[in-house]
């Protein structure tokens, strides 16, 4: 029997891991996808929010600003991309300046530091692309931006590192309480038992509460869909560039991103459920629209994807978190709509507080925190050379757009939670994210997966179970 267990490896249960693998406890992560950050974590806005936006005195407010002052040291720890370039949020009429007052206000009662509500001159005299129709911003120096699915990894891997166990392709289909206080846990690769769990497991964080046979909360998953243009147009602006938000969230942004490129979204819809992932004429064409209010000389024709992520949105103006009112040791880390990348370091050190309740949290003699991981083409000239002569396989580029060599590709595949498919190679070391999208380099990271692994080409799926890209040879040479 394990101490905890977690349910969900996406940003909030890898941080839940990652601050728990510190101490003397036994904890299972049970995650139901084939790889970690493989629902709302992997497609996101990947801003880290500075705090102004949420009502004073709430969670989300609180764990907001505290994941954001933690988020920095964090990511040097882990090796993790991670820019603090600030944020505005733009002002078009006399009632968004109003609002920009209250946002004002709310971050100074938050803690939110160096905040200032500037002219629209002074706002274009930092992003000089603004819209002339703009007439004020609140600027949040302390806003940034981050690799989310890199961050969720780092932190499982370090987990993994120092004991915590990861059993992927393993969603919860059953949950009991058993007399002692304990849970069973069911998935298809087994039972698994633990004093405490924690439920982070995103959009399905209600129908997971619900296998216990309560209802004890409601979510709404609420899909955004985006943009992603070329590296030429990641310069257009130098920060997040919000619009005022409303009931639905935070508007359409336009943002760098940590690799180099623009991002341009969401929208917010309503859907059926965390399947709902499929891109729309009439939300694409709305983001562009609400985006070139912003900023109106993006250029759309350097766009390289679209994608959209479903998020657990909830009519709470709060996170859902905290011990089952029916339950005891069940805790909730549900309704994790924006900010929860930003939050969730913070709420990690909560989630450890509830387990300390039940459980004592010895920190460990030994802990092996942080990792280096090698970018090839971030390194200099010189140490470039130094790479290769260690390893030859760093100088044979496999993914041409961004540079990327098979060393980088072999290491990944050596790592504490290796890929098993093209895209989760992708989120480890970027092949497939440039211009082409991994139309020269994707058969050659197949070729990769299926040589390390040892498995047949065709058995390598593009991302998740089915997705087959292979499915035998349509030619056979004869001799």
């Amino acid at each position: 029997m394990q101490d905890v267990i977690i349910l969900g490896c996406g940003v909030i249960g890898a941080a839940c891991a990652y601050t728990l693998s510190r101490y003397d406890v036994s904890v299972t992560v049970l995650e139901k996808s084939n790889d970690v950050a493989n629902g709302t974590t992997k497609a996101n806005s990947a801003i880290v929010h500075a705090g102004y936006d949420p009502r004073p005195g709430t969670a989300i407010a609180r764990l907001n600003v505290e994941g954001n002052r933690m988020m920095e040291d964090l990511c040097r720890r882990l090796d993790v991309p991670f820019k603090r370039i600030g944020s505005h949020v733009l002002a078009f009429s006399e009632a968004d300046l109003s609002h920009l007052q209250v946002l004002y206000e709310r971050g100074v009662k938050n803690g939110v530091p160096d905040l200032r509500i500037l002219t629209g001159e002074e706002a274009r005299l930092m992003e000089p692309n603004l819209s002339e129709a703009v007439v004020g911003s609140l600027y949040a120096p302390t806003a940034g931006i981050v690799s989310p699915w890199e961050l969720t990894l780092a932190m499982a891997e370090v987990a993994v590192r120092n004991g915590v166990e990861l059993i992927l392709e393993a969603p919860t289909t059953a949950i009991r309480q058993e007399e002692d206080g304990t849970f069973t846990v069911t998935t298809p690769k087994g039972d698994f038992r633990a004093k405490t769990v924690l439920n982070a497991t995103g959009v399905d964080a209600e129908a997971v509460c619900g296998l216990l046979g309560v209802h004890e909360f409601t979510l709404t998953p609420n899909r955004g869909e985006y943009y992603l243009l070329d590296k030429s147009e990641g310069t257009r602006v130098r920060s997040v560039i919000f619009q005022c938000p409303d009931e639905n969230g935070k508007g359409v942004l336009v943002s760098p991103t940590v690799h180099g490129n623009l991002i341009v979204g969401p929208n917010a819809e309503a859907v059926s459920g965390a399947d709902a992932t499929e891109n729309t004429a009439q939300g694409l064409s709305f983001v562009k629209k609400q985006a070139i209010r912003s900023v109106p000389t993006l250029s759309f024709r350097e766009n390289i994807r679209n994608f959209a992520g479903v998020r657990a949105n909830h009519a709470e103006d709060d996170f859902l978190i905290g011990e089952s009112s029916t339950f005891p040791g069940f805790f909730h880390l549900a309704g994790i709509k924006s900010p929860g990348l930003t939050a969730a370091p913070a709420i990690a050190k909560e989630a450890a507080e509830y387990v300390a309740s039940r459980t004592p949290l010895i920190p460990k003699a030994e802990f092996s925190d942080g990792r280096r991981v090698i970018r090839f083409k971030s390194l200099s000239e010189e140490e470039k050379r130094a790479v290769i002569a260690r390893n030859p396989l760093y100088g044979r580029v496999i993914c041409r757009c961004e540079t990327v060599t098979e060393g980088e590709i072999v290491a990944a595949l050596q790592s504490p939670i290796p890929p098993t498919t093209v895209n989760g190679v992708k989120r480890r070391v970027g092949a497939g994210m440039g211009r082409c999208q991994g139309g020269f380099c994707s058969p050659r990271v197949q070729e990769i997966l299926a040589r390390e692994l040892g498995i047949p080409m065709e058995a390598i799926p593009l991302d998740q179970p089915g997705s087959n890209i292979l499915t035998g040879r349509t030619k056979e040479e004869y001799r």
